[in-house]
């Protein structure tokens, strides 16, 4: 496998377990509804599909915090973000979000 064949493969293996531990951060949440078997995919809208309110939104920011540290601030990744679009982010777009902070995050903390 080139160099660069395998760098490619890397951000997908990182959306992939990323998305299982946002999954099952969204799934504690739910839980509190009794609903914590929604399917959950890359597609899902925290909004339309799994009826997410902004307390809901609050509880998740402090578990991304707590299992990623403050890297990824959940709260920073909306703020620039008008109504319309914070209804239509999606799973995947807060996975995406998570694996482009992280290894930044990484590579200020080796300086």
């Amino acid at each position: 496998m080139t160099a660069e064949a395998h760098g490619a493969v890397r951000p997908a293996l990182a959306e992939h377990t990323v998305l299982k531990e946002v999954t099952d951060m969204l799934r504690a949440v739910l839980g509190e509804y009794g609903i914590d078997d929604a399917e959950i995919t890359m597609d899902t809208l925290f909004h339309d599909d799994l009826q997410l309110e902004s307390i809901d939104l609050v509880t998740l920011s402090a578990a991304l915090g707590e299992h990623y540290g403050q890297s990824v601030n959940f709260a920073a990744f909306i703020a620039d973000r008008g109504l319309e679009e914070i209804i239509a982010l999606t799973v995947g777009d807060l996975v995406r979000h998570v694996v482009a902070t992280l290894p930044a995050a990484a590579a200020a903390e080796a300086v």
